[in-house]
């Protein structure tokens, strides 16, 4: 809360002192006054742009009282597993930035990240593909970009959302979002609150098996685990146009994320004719906090008519602070009561600085290029204690700490053409990367380091063919990388119980990905395309064995995955009052590795999404809506079973198309689980997880405030780039 309120005073100052200068140097704005006009249109749920899909949050019904990571499982061509990792048709590796900016997040904390945002704070979700070399070469499945909520409109105007949703448990997101804009200033708010209380349940059985595949044993594991969190975020700037040519801008932002968690779980030791061996019952307990700050400065000059230069320096910091507690309670011959607790702080400080330059070529050609440098450092510390039924004591055998530096320098070029009825775009990233890793040691294990520096070229670009009015054929490639996460980089022990553990590996190298796609679009009805993804150095999942008893989840290179993709979209009206739209993607993946034996797996998916819209009568609006995904792989020794969801909502307009009141219900029928089977050395896993995913929410919304009637403006590039900034 103080990091909110130092950053409410910051932008005081700010826009104090700027609309001082605004008074001293304001524009004639000097018009008679009109009477004020409403226009109403309905976006759509999906629009299409080269290399992009956009999908209208809004635009869907049932989205409200929704997190920012339950929009994106119901949107298409996203997957999100059950461990919170996102996947963009069919390929894993997706690199997610919130407003253009990266989240420098992954795993565990991206997931908790997005699944605490609500999405009424968010305006548009984009899926790129195929990203061009302006965007970091990072993500093998492309770029997920979450833009949140800042109005353009001239006077003071706002928003304001609130919903209630019950599962088993209740829920409550609120967001409000204020602008105001006049003269040469232009500031704006968004603020959410999300709280949510969620469980989830899994079972799990575990087999091992000798060296002649016969059963030795068998592990069934229950557990629940049930959890409380709620996440405060801030999104506050201004706008100032010091001329018609030039923008200045500052954006602070903050989110304070809080999620306490309980547990209990059952561990039954099975002979193999399944008689109980022994049992241990696992009562655990975890505090997670991250605190997130964030400060952005940019500035847009347009140097004459056909040439702009802009800049952008980012600065965020991390804090994220991890308690757990694990009891542990033997029944049977060897009885035992005994303890685990780990303190596990991280921090994460992120300062970039980037320049971009474009120049427009005639009417048809625009050449853009530009350089970026960012530098991030981290400081993970894991400090474990064990009770062994009478004292606490040091347990340095899990514990560590872990210093982690990284830099990256980056420039970009890229040529956008069109000649008749062709266009085509190329481009080119290079970007350098140096890195060094430090685990200090301890009195029970030592200290080691590394470091790595790589350089690569990323080409890409696009050609495309307008047939004629309706029809057109697009062409697109790309070279892309995915390093490993930080976290993911260090060697220490996290435990999730007192069988399985999960460790990091610093030998864990980066992944190299050319994605190829040929698609072919009918109006804005019809797309569909066909596209081949090569990936060495594949992430995946591995699965260790440690001692008898104990498996050890870790991640790392296995080898090479090919992904062979087709997809379907469709946008129609059957009727007007009946607005469809559709998606499937069909993938055939195949990965082949070594992991103590030869690995060789494939697989056939289909994933499919729907959402209908309904236009029931001038004030009520109506959806269902739903997603189907077949069988599927992301990781080599791990299969995943069907899983799909249905969703229904209704929308009334109200108080004069002011107020909107809507009723929904997600995962109508609760199908919507995580099943699958793990292969392990000499071992498998069959589980099954189910979530607080059945709700049924309450929303009301309501647009406030007067537009003013836009100053004068030049309608040349300086208008352009003066409504570019502030978007």
């Amino acid at each position: 809360m103080k990091l909110l309120i130092r950053l409410f005073l910051i932008l005081f100052c700010f826009v104090n002192c700027f609309t001082v200068m605004a008074q001293t140097t304001k524009p004639d704005t000097s018009a008679k006054k009109l009477k004020e006009v409403t226009i109403t249109s309905k976006k759509q749920l999906i629009e299409r742009k080269q290399g992009k899909t956009i999908i209208n949050v809004d635009a869907a019904i049932t989205n409200a009282g929704t997190t920012v990571l339950e929009v994106l499982e119901k949107s298409p061509g996203v997957m999100v597993d059950k461990n919170g990792g996102i996947s963009l048709q069919g390929k894993p590796s997706v690199l997610v930035l919130i407003d253009d900016k990266p989240t420098y997040l992954s795993g565990t904390e991206l997931s908790n990240l997005l699944g605490s945002m609500s999405s009424a704070q968010v305006n548009q979700i984009e899926l790129i593909t195929s990203p061009s070399a302006k965007y970091d070469a990072s993500g093998n499945a492309g770029i997920i970009n979450i833009k949140t909520k800042k109005n353009k409109q001239e006077g003071f105007n706002g928003n304001f959302l609130t919903n209630i949703g019950q599962g088993k448990y209740l829920k409550n997101n609120n967001s409000l979002v204020l602008n105001f804009r006049k003269g040469r200033i232009n500031t704006f708010m968004n603020y959410g609150f999300n709280y949510n209380k969620n469980f989830t349940s899994i079972y799990a059985y575990r087999q091992y098996f000798d060296n002649q595949g016969a059963v030795t044993s068998a592990l069934d594991q229950p557990s629940y685990l049930g959890n409380e969190g709620h996440n405060n975020s801030l999104k506050t700037g201004l706008d100032f146009y010091a001329s018609e040519k030039t923008t200045f801008g500052l954006t602070l932002s903050g989110s304070l994320v809080a999620r306490k968690g309980a547990g209990d779980a059952v561990a039954t030791w099975l002979s193999p004719q399944k008689a109980i061996d022994s049992a241990i019952t696992t009562y655990s307990g975890s505090d997670f906090r991250l605190r997130n700050g964030a400060v952005n400065v940019y500035g847009r000059h347009n140097i004459t008519k056909t040439q702009d230069i802009g800049f952008d320096v980012d600065y965020l910091k991390y804090t994220i602070d991890n308690d757990q507690n694990f009891q542990n309670i033997r029944t049977g011959a060897v009885a035992y009561n005994q303890g685990s607790r780990g303190d596990i702080p991280s921090k994460l400080e992120i300062f970039s600085a980037k320049v971009d330059y474009t120049l427009q070529l005639g009417k048809n050609a625009k050449f853009e290029a530009g350089a970026k440098s960012s530098s991030i450092n981290t400081d993970n510390t894991a400090n474990y204690e064990l009770f062994d039924g009478t004292n606490w004591k040091e347990d340095l055998k899990k514990s560590n700490h872990f210093l982690y530096k990284e830099n990256i320098n980056s420039v970009y070029s890229s040529l956008e053409h069109k000649i008749n009825r062709f266009s085509y775009q190329l481009g080119v990233r290079y970007e350098n990367t140096h890195y060094t890793g430090n685990q200090l040691g301890n009195a029970s294990q030592a200290g080691s380091n590394f470091s790595k520096n790589y350089q690569d070229f990323f080409p890409s670009g696009y050609l495309s063919y307008q047939v004629d009015s309706a029809n057109s054929f697009s062409f697109t490639a790309g070279r892309r990388i995915d390093r490993p996460a930080y976290q993911k980089l260090n060697p220490f022990v996290f435990i999730i119980n007192k069988y399985t553990y999960q460790r990091g590996n610093p030998f864990f190298l980066p992944q190299y990905t050319w994605n190829f796609e040929l698609s072919h679009s009918y109006k804005q009805l019809l797309t569909t395309a066909v596209s081949y993804s090569g990936i060495k150095n594949y992430f995946s999942q591995l699965f260790l064995s440690e001692g008898d008893d104990i498996l050890v989840y870790t991640e790392g290179n296995v080898g090479q995955m090919y992904n062979f993709g087709a997809s379907v979209t469709l946008q129609v009206s059957p009727a007007k009052w009946w607005s469809l739209t559709a998606q499937s993607n069909f993938n055939y993946k195949k990965l082949s590795g070594y992991q103590n034996v030869n690995y060789k797996s494939s697989v056939k998916q289909l994933h499919t999404s729907m959402n209908n819209q309904f236009k029931l009568s001038k004030t009520l609006n109506g959806e269902i809506s739903g997603f189907y995904t077949t069988k599927n792989r992301n990781d080599l020794q791990e299969l995943l079973s069907p899983t799909g969801q249905v969703s229904a909502g209704l929308a009334k307009t109200i108080l004069k198309g002011k107020g909107i009141l809507r009723l929904t219900a997600r995962d109508i029928f609760y199908t919507q689980s995580m099943e699958g089977m793990t292969d392990f050395p000499s071992a498998n896993e069959y589980f099954i997880l189910w979530r607080d995913s059945q709700v049924i929410n309450a929303g009301f919304s309501y647009r406030f405030g007067k537009p003013l009637k836009p100053a004068k403006r030049s309608t040349g590039g300086a208008g352009d780039e003066i409504n570019r900034a502030g978007t």
